[in-house]
Parts: structure tokens; sequence; C-alpha cells
């Protein structure tokens, strides 16, 4: 099977801010909101969602293709993507944009502001899904708004089963136009946050729109995750981390388990164990793409946190 991975490719910023965004934000003087953080930890990191789903993916073993429009700038990413044997054949770049940029600041208790510079990804839309590379299942995440919407239509013509993770992407768009996503969309996933927003915008309870789609997933961060799908709940547990360090892109590395247990037909129970895995793993690392392992150690991980193996 091959996986089409639609979204951002990004460079991020990433500083970490040793004391709690609460402790210097007033809520009673939000409203003039002027605060600074000092960030003595500063790094730059290859990211963006299509870029961090794509290189979770093959970690598992996949040929995921990365679909997504870049800037004059593109030259370090495309370097490491050939090092790590990731295909650029559908990333266009646009000599007068930037690739997109991600300022990110975590506190202490793994809270984040971010600041997003979109760039080429205004662009998204000049791609399109091939019908020539017999794509068997992809992903619509965030991007241009234009370029969502087009690649989500596109999937759906095609009869291409797709996921539909608005992300950070979800601001862009009112709730009609959310309804048309669920309704063209396989499956749907969202954070607890984003779950929250979704109903808001669209009228629907979650389990109102799980009946419109195969499946619902829902992450909850430590908390784990749950599954809404054929009018069942299902609870998946958090894999535990050996330790916590940066949680940027672990929404990403489950997304990739998601889309790794969906081309194997693991089943949900399944599915969802492995992508909870995923996001523990990358949280052990900083930065997005700077993890590592191999399947048979994957598979030992996965038997110490959920005693089975797959």
């Amino acid at each position: 099977m091959s996986a089409l991975i639609c979204g951002s490719m990004a460079y991020d910023t990433i500083m970490v801010f040793h004391d709690k965004f609460k402790h210097h934000i007033l809520p009673e003087k939000i409203h003039i909101l002027n605060v600074s953080f000092l960030v003595p930890v500063m790094r730059r990191e290859y990211g963006g969602c299509a870029g961090n789903i794509s290189y979770n993916l093959k970690l598992l073993g996949e040929e995921p293709l990365t679909m997504a429009t870049v800037g004059h700038d593109f030259e370090p990413y495309a370097q490491w993507m050939a090092q790590n044997q990731l295909s650029s054949e559908f990333i266009q770049i646009m000599d007068n944009s930037y690739t997109g940029q991600a300022y990110i600041t975590t506190d202490e208790e793994a809270n984040q502001i971010t600041a997003f510079h979109p760039g080429a990804m205004s662009f998204s839309h000049l791609n399109s899904v091939p019908t020539d590379r017999k794509i068997s299942i992809g992903i619509v995440s965030p991007d241009g708004k234009d370029g969502m919407q087009l690649h989500a239509e596109q999937f759906a013509e095609l009869d291409i089963p797709f996921i539909f993770d608005p992300g950070q992407g979800m601001p862009m768009f009112n709730g009609e136009e959310l309804l048309k996503f669920i309704d063209q969309a396989t499956w749907v996933t969202l954070n607890d946050y984003e779950s929250e927003l979704m109903q808001e915008r669209t009228g629907l309870t979650l389990e109102q729109m799980a009946e419109r789609v195969e499946a619902l997933i829902i992450t909850l961060g430590g908390q784990g995750s749950q599954i809404y799908t054929h009018g069942e709940c299902i609870t998946i547990p958090a894999a535990k981390p050996k330790a916590i360090l940066d949680p940027t892109g672990c929404g990403d590395a489950y997304r990739a388990g998601l889309l790794y247990g969906l081309m194997n037909d693991l089943g949900w129970e399944v599915t969802g164990r492995v992508a909870s895995l995923m996001g523990a793993i990358k949280i052990e690392n900083n930065g997005t793409q700077n993890h590592s392992f191999d399947m048979d150690s994957f598979k030992q991980r996965y038997r110490e946190n959920f005693g089975s193996s797959f």
C-alpha cells in the first residue's frame, strides 16, 4: 500500500522556557497581554505535519509519499529527507517564498505558545493528488486552506480513503466547511481541545461525528486516546515514555501510527496502541525527527507496555 501525506513542511525553532506560563500570564489582564519569556535553550529542527508524519511512517517500515509546497530555503531539508530515504517527488518549490516557519515556546508543563509563518504553504493548492501512483490511503493534515480543501475533494473523488487531521489549521474553517471535510473523510482525528472546538463549530456531538465516518479518534495526551467506531468507544491506554523531553510532534507521530495500523489491517485496538507508543517514543526526544528505532525493538516495547504482540 502507498500512503500520500498532504500537509506542511516547516523549519521549527523550538525554545524552552524554564518556568510555567501560568506564573506570568494574569487571567484578569489578558486583554492587555504583554509578556516576554527568557528562553536559554533554543534549537532549529526539521518539522511540519507532513514531514513529521512521513518521517515516523518511514520508521515503521512504510514508504510514504510527501506532498507539500516549500520555499527557496528548502535545500537543507531536502538533504535531510534524502539522508532518511524519504521521497520528495511530490514536493514543489516556490522560488519567491520561504518554507513554513514555526516558532514554538514550551514551558515546564509542556504547554506551548506557537507563532507560525505559512510561507509556501499558502500555495499548497498548486499540488494535486496524483492519479498514477496507486495511492491506497491518504491524510489531509494542516496546510494552506485552499490546499486542504482541494486535496480532500480529490481524495473523495478518487475514492481514496483518507484521514482528516485539521490540527492547528482548524481556525481557518467555519462549521459548514468542517462538516464537508467530515463527510468527505473516512476517518477524523483530533486532540481533546480540537474536539471541543469541532463540536462547537459543527454543532455535532462526538457520537454524531463518529456516525458520519468509519472512526473518530480523540487523543488525550497522557490519558491515552479514544476511538469512536461503529457505535462504540474504544479506550486506548497511553504508552509509558522513558522520559518526557519535548511534546512537539507527538500528535504527528501518533497519526503515523494510525496510518500504519490502517495500512496493515491491524484493527483499532492494536492500531491505537501502535499510535500511542509512537507518541511515547517521540516525547522521549527533543525535536520532531530525531528519534529512531528498529521494528524488533518497537515490538518489544509494545509487549512491555500492553502485554501482547502484533
